[in-house]
């Protein structure tokens, strides 16, 4: 199943049905045309790996920050999106909502799982533990959406997680997987944060086979957003009253982490087996790394250029072990996503 069937597909930034109208329209739809869906997964990483950097500078409740990110990423995209896809948001199907509603919850579980576990046990366990969720969304891939998962992809999959742990393997060995003051507890929620991310991605591989781009993010945005402000005012956090170096900060990742980040990622997700997209997510750290060392002066450690290769080379094997089957049509002959990945 999948994108690569050689199907023409409906236009999906610049057209308010199916053919692009005005100048703008026609550059986005025709940057969409010529844009590898690899190449897009690249700058995907490298803006989601901006926001490590972001966050650091930005002394604001964790929470606070994903949930104004979100919140930005809606507000930028809300003006261009809701005058040219108000109808098409509108005669989405009830499934579709429900699905792309949870698929933003699931998004908003996965960070608030993710940061709750880093109080509670070692950030190299909760690191590792919360990389693996590749295997969980192969795992789906295969029972869910029936895609094929070949032996290479999944060779590759491995190799990759196991260079996550190697980056990790400093912390591991002097703290300890059990550190913390409940580290079980912890882990289970950076497993929780695992499983949470793999159903984002498996939701957006199933719904953006048929739903645009722009619909899609918009509800998924939302219904994040919404479950991020209600675990906010839970915690009892501050929404507003942060100086205007945070709301900047907050800009920034929306822009970064989220327009260039999560939303291009969302479009890879039409075109792209969902394993791939998920195993190229780990090559997040590698970029945080270097933006650390660019930027903040920060040294790697020997096991993060080690770990960090070997997630590297896990992701060649598992983006070039994907089935030849999906790059050709019925006929054997490539597809427009083949020949787009070749060119």
């Amino acid at each position: 199943m999948g994108s690569d069937d050689g199907a023409e597909r409906e236009p999906e930034f610049g057209a308010r049905s199916d053919r692009a109208d005005g100048p703008f329209a026609r550059l986005t739809a025709g940057l969409e045309r010529a844009t590898p869906p690899l190449a897009a997964l690249v700058v995907a990483v490298i803006a989601v790996s901006t926001s490590a950097i972001l966050v650091r500078f930005s002394d604001a409740p964790s929470l606070v920050k994903a949930f104004y990110r979100v919140l930005f990423t809606i507000a930028l995209l809300g003006p261009f999106a809701l005058g040219r896809y108000g109808e098409r948001i509108r005669s989405l199907s009830g499934r579709d909502l429900l699905v792309a509603g949870l698929a933003g919850m699931a998004l908003a579980a996965h960070f608030a799982s993710w940061f709750e576990s880093l109080q509670w046990t070692s950030v190299a366990a909760s690191v590792t533990l919360v990389q693996a969720q590749p295997l969980f969304v192969a795992g789906g891939a295969v029972l869910v959406l029936d895609e094929r998962v070949t032996r290479r992809m999944g060779i590759g999959i491995v190799v990759a997680i196991s260079g996550m742990a190697v980056m990790s393997l400093g912390e591991l060995l002097t703290s300890g997987a059990l550190s913390g003051t409940r580290p079980l507890y912890g882990n289970a929620l950076a497993l929780v944060g695992a499983v949470m991310a793999g159903a984002y991605v498996l939701a957006g591989r199933s719904l953006r086979q048929h739903v645009p781009l722009i619909p899609y993010v918009l509800v998924v945005y939302g219904a994040c957003a919404l479950t991020l402000l209600g675990l906010v005012l839970v915690e009892g956090a501050p929404v507003v009253g942060y100086p205007i170096e945070e709301w900047l900060l907050f800009l920034g990742m929306a822009i970064g982490p989220g327009l260039f980040g999560h939303t291009v990622i969302n479009w890879a997700l039409a075109h792209v087996e969902s394993s791939v997209v998920s195993v190229s997510l780990l090559g997040e750290p590698i970029g945080s790394t270097v933006l650390a060392l660019l930027l903040l002066s920060e040294v790697p450690t020997p096991e993060t250029i080690v770990g960090g290769a070997i997630v590297l080379g896990g992701i060649y094997v598992t983006t070039t072990g994907r089935s030849a089957d999906r790059r050709t049509d019925p006929d054997g002959q490539p597809t427009a996503d083949a020949e787009a990945e070749e060119a």
